[in-house]
């Protein structure tokens, strides 16, 4: 094999991982799980107390299935990216969405103190997980990052603090 055919076959790898990651951005938590799983944890650990986030944006989380890191370095932090704030955080999204779902499973209005911020809460919970892994099905779930589901928490806020945390599928 000579020297052009290993660049081609290179270039042709790095094309479709391009493509790949922009169809489906979530790969890269899968791929990074992978690596972490064959070489160990990276050597950032950004936040005191939690020594499983790379990133530096996480925060505790009660079980440790939930202690889930984006992955990334302080600077690529998923939680800090434009689109997260655009797809999850951005209420006039989040609207339309809760709007349609409301018409598909007509289910009412939210009326009690904090409804609302639950409704936005668990709006942007979905548009997160249909934005990193597409439609996933029926009691098929995915644990979302500390550090995007505290930017979500606390863009809405529940007003007792109380929030339900990970609930995996049936």
């Amino acid at each position: 094999c000579d020297m052009n055919s290993t660049n081609t076959i290179q270039s042709g790898i790095h094309i479709l991982t391009s493509q790949l990651l922009e169809r489906q951005p979530g790969l890269v938590f899968d791929a990074l799980a992978m690596y972490q799983r064959r070489h160990g944890a990276p050597p950032f650990a950004g936040v005191p107390g939690v020594p499983w986030c790379t990133c530096g944006n996480c925060r505790d989380m009660p079980t440790d299935l939930e202690r889930k890191c984006c992955g990334q370095d302080p600077n690529n932090c998923v939680s800090l990216l434009p689109h997260f704030s655009q797809y999850c955080l951005t209420e006039g999204f989040l609207r339309i969405h809760r709007q349609y779902r409301e018409d598909i499973t007509v289910l009412g209005q939210a009326s009690g103190p904090g409804d609302d911020n639950r409704e936005y809460r668990y709006a942007a919970y979905r548009h997160f997980i249909y934005w990193q892994h597409g439609s996933l099905g029926q009691g098929n779930r995915r644990v979302i990052p500390s550090c995007c589901v505290w930017r979500i928490r606390d863009r809405f806020p529940d007003p007792q603090g109380h929030y339900t945390g990970f609930v995996p599928g049936i």
